[in-house]
């Protein structure tokens, strides 16, 4: 196989390193020469521009910068090639660190004790052990298995939910639709590390989370959502925030981004805000493993990580 150019099509970032390290190896642009450019053999991508790639004739595979694909399955013109997406141990090690930072600090209190600092309030509550607190994660991939091995290196109690059944020793695991309420009832913090998919567009509703543990050593249910923004509904979640059903939220992701200032969530005492960053994609780490990729692509190899179409992920 000839090499051929790399189609970088980025929406929302400065493309330039991304493009430095690329070029390292391979000849990278940034716009097609034309709709029907036969010298592009790779796409590397993040919310390229609708029908971008859909007439690319020589065009092999198509890399995602982000974990997420969803962007990619937006696009009406989406050619029929295999999609690549992110794998890679800075990644997962970045994820990992939002879940347990998250996790620790609604076990610790630590919204509590933020209030009690505003008021000079000197005061110690009850802290229960992790072993009292069950920690449920939506997703049992690679980011959430990750973290639900950390989290029982801590002691928490870890339950799993997947579409499929998943194993994984010390995790009490759910799976599909009739696992689902078990896996809900079950959990005292709930964290959300789905794709987002047909199915899974606005799982984290009011009904989903009035079905979490409340009656628990934290003395609430919890949510944290790392995953994507379109898998919860904002105006279900501060509902359940304000009438009880949730205790606190964490959340990185968020049905519109950036989050609008408008949005009662940034002020909310409740609620924890991060800018969609718990794991940034960083091209020093991913460029290498796309260029490993494409490599052995073209020796005849399969592609790592491709994207079931079916299932959107």
């Amino acid at each position: 196989m000839e090499k051929g150019r790399v189609l970088l099509a980025v929406t929302g970032f400065h493309p330039q390193r991304w493009r430095e390290l690329l070029s390292a190896e391979r000849e990278v642009v940034l716009e097609p020469d034309g709709a029907s450019d036969p010298s592009i053999t790779y796409a590397v991508v993040w919310k390229q521009k609708a029908n971008l790639l859909s007439s690319l004739p020589n065009l092999r595979a198509i890399f995602s910068i982000g974990a997420g694909v969803d962007h990619i399955f937006a696009d009406p013109g989406l050619p029929d090639v295999p999609i690549v997406k992110v794998v890679a141990d800075n990644l997962t090690q970045y994820m990992t660190e939002y879940v347990i930072w998250r996790v620790l600090d609604h076990h610790r209190q630590g919204m509590l004790y933020q209030a009690q600092q505003k008021k000079k309030t000197w005061h110690e509550p009850p802290q229960r052990p992790a072993g009292d607190i069950s920690v449920g994660i939506m997703g049992l991939g690679n980011l959430g298995r990750a973290a639900a091995s950390v989290l029982l290196s801590l002691g928490f109690a870890v339950n799993g939910w997947s579409r499929t059944v998943r194993p994984m020793k010390g995790v009490s695991t759910y799976a599909g639709e009739a696992g689902l309420i078990p896996f809900l009832n079950a959990t005292d913090i709930l964290v959300v590390l789905l794709p987002l998919t047909a199915q899974t567009q606005g799982i984290v509703s009011y009904s989903l989370l009035k079905e979490l543990r409340r009656r628990n050593g934290l003395g609430g249910s919890v949510l944290i959502n790392a995953g994507r923004g379109r898998l919860q509904k904002d105006a279900d979640i501060l509902r359940a925030l304000d009438d009880g059903t949730l205790k606190e939220a964490s959340l990185d992701v968020f049905e519109v981004e950036p989050l609008p200032k408008t949005s009662p969530l940034w002020a909310h005492p409740k609620v924890f805000v991060t800018p969609h960053a718990a794991a940034t994609s960083d091209p020093v780490h991913l460029v290498p493993i796309m260029l490993r990729q494409m490599a052995a692509y073209e020796r005849g190899e399969k592609l790592d990580n491709v994207v079931d179409r079916e299932a959107g992920y």
